[in-house]
């Protein structure tokens, strides 16, 4: 499993109100449901590093 990084996020409250409902009806927390979405945006725009590459 790769490492994981800790981050403080801040945001607005609609936007973690409106997180917090579609996280609840995919049935993930919050910031499963922000990881998820970020990988796929970083997917569909070809930024989404290789496995096995190490750029950090």
């Amino acid at each position: 499993m790769s490492k994981r990084k800790a981050i403080p996020l801040r945001l607005n409250e609609d936007i973690w109100l409106a997180m917090k409902h579609w996280a609840e009806d995919d049935l993930r927390s919050i910031n499963a449901q922000i990881e998820f979405h970020l990988r796929e945006a970083l997917r569909k725009s070809g930024r989404l590093p290789k496995k096995g590459d190490s750029k950090s």
